[in-house]
């Protein structure tokens, strides 16, 4: 089972994921692509890792948008480590 970061793990991890917005019960992005079909490349593209991973992103994809929140479900729902390590996969990813 993963443990929930405390608070000033959590500020400090969101200090060095600009993008992305939360609190100690969930993390989030929103990601803009050109068109529809590069948004469900980017889907795509991350299956393998994620699922090497076995860590699941909440996501849905509306035209050229995809939207992410993320947070442990084995952590009663709170933000761990394993959101923060997604959270940049998703980013490098995405540059």
């Amino acid at each position: 089972m993963s443990s929930p970061l405390p608070d000033d793990a959590l500020q400090a991890a969101l200090a060095e994921l600009p993008d992305w917005t939360g609190d100690r019960n969930g993390i989030s992005r929103t990601y803009t692509f050109s068109d529809f079909p590069s948004a469900i490349s980017y889907m795509h593209g991350l299956v393998d890792a994620i699922e090497a991973d076995n860590h699941h992103p909440e996501w849905s994809n509306v035209y050229n948008r995809i939207s992410v929140n993320l947070r442990t479900h084995d952590a009663d729902n709170k933000v761990t480590d394993k959101d923060i390590c997604l959270a940049k996969l998703l980013d490098e990813h995405f540059n």
